[in-house]
């Protein structure tokens, strides 16, 4: 394969590549028009048929991307065509990890980004009071932070993987990975509603906790519902 071949796809409608790329454009406006990211913030890409991945460029605003504006690398990190995310790491290392990864979301949540901010050590979303955590995600990490753009932070989510799909990273975002992208992007788009209807619990009076054996009833049921994000 030639270095100088891009990730567009061919002009055959029907070629699934062709749908993945216009689907990164979707999600990210999506992902704008929510407040999950700003101007040209987060990345998000997609593994394409053939292996190779397409990923949105380092620095360019969100909101009116073209398929044709995608960077493309391969799995050893060896750029293709333009200037991918310099979050780039972050993404190979989540598709190395977890062979059914087929899309990968990084956004800055506002409110789940604030729990990091306000509670420094917080291991992960409280999740024994709301059923929709635990059977979408089951649990909601949070990733120890790292400085964004190094191999640090592809390395820092490493112990979660693949086990988890939906990762806070302290003090500066999340990454949502699924079988498809928009698995990927519903994880983060449900990530910040658990994450504000937390927080109101809190400034109303507290989060009350499920009862114990609701619990263990929710987390049966989620086990027998498979990885996927609800």
């Amino acid at each position: 394969m030639s270095l100088a071949r891009a990730c567009a796809p061919r002009k055959d409608p029907m070629n699934p590549d062709t749908e993945r790329l216009e689907g990164i454009c979707d999600a990210c406006a999506r992902l704008h028009a929510r407040n999950l990211l700003a101007a040209g913030d987060g990345n998000v890409s997609v593994r394409l048929a053939d292996g190779r991945v397409a990923i949105t460029p380092s620095g360019v605003g969100k909101a009116r991307l073209k398929p044709s504006d995608m960077a493309c690398l391969v799995m050893d990190g060896t750029v293709l065509s333009g200037r991918p995310s310099t979050e780039k790491g972050m993404h190979l290392e989540i598709y190395r990890a977890c062979p059914e990864a087929r899309g990968i979301v990084h956004a800055h949540p506002p409110t789940a980004v604030a729990w990091t901010l306000a509670r420094p050590g917080l291991a992960e979303l409280p999740s024994e009071a709301l059923p929709e955590l635990i059977l979408a995600a089951g649990r909601i990490p949070v990733v120890p932070y790292a400085r964004p753009g190094t191999e640090d932070l592809g390395r820092a989510l490493l112990p979660f993987l693949p086990q988890h799909r939906i990762l806070l990273l302290a003090h500066h975002g999340a990454v949502c990975w699924g079988e498809d992208l928009e698995e990927a992007y519903l994880g983060m788009e449900r990530l910040e509603h658990i994450a504000q209807i937390l927080k109101a619990a809190v400034e109303l009076g507290g989060i009350s906790p499920l009862p114990a054996p609701e619990l263990e009833a929710l987390k049966a049921a989620r086990a027998g519902m498979g990885p996927r994000i609800r």
